[in-house]
């Protein structure tokens, strides 16, 4: 079985997303994967902080023997263990980091304005002298 380490397409229309894996040469492009060693996000603006890889996972494939494609090859040489772009690679995902942070919510205080006018608390209707019977009074005034 001939291993290669290749981009496998995902994503919509428009929007491209690759992931890098090590697949079975005889397998299709997004055909089953033997595993994911990183991610290729085209449509980040900074360049550097398009690829994470997982570099221990990458050596391990390479040491076993598998080939990589060219544009993975090329992902590898900058990105990979002792990479050419590592340092700036680094810049790049802490500044992308801060970027997606929400920032906290501000406290919008209004200027003093004067309290509202107090109206007097009601007393519970347990200590209120119980109102008298209106019909009481109207039939002794009729008598």
């Amino acid at each position: 079985m001939a291993v290669r380490i290749r981009m496998k397409k995902l994503g919509r229309r428009h929007r491209p997303f690759f992931r890098i894996c090590a697949m079975d040469s005889r397998t299709p492009r997004d055909g089953r994967v033997l595993e994911e060693l990183g991610t290729y996000d085209p449509m980040v603006a900074d360049v550097d902080a398009r690829a994470v890889l997982n570099g221990e996972r990458i050596k391990h494939w390479l040491d076993v023997g598998a080939q990589p494609s060219e544009n993975v090859q090329v992902l590898i040489k900058k990105y990979g263990l002792g990479g050419t772009r590592i340092a700036q690679q680094e810049e790049a995902l802490k500044h992308l980091a801060k970027q997606r942070r929400r920032p906290e919510p501000i406290q919008i205080t209004k200027p003093d304005e004067p309290p509202p006018a107090e109206q007097p608390a009601e007393e519970p209707a347990a200590e209120k002298p119980a109102p008298e019977p209106a019909a009481a009074e109207e039939s002794e005034n009729t008598e």
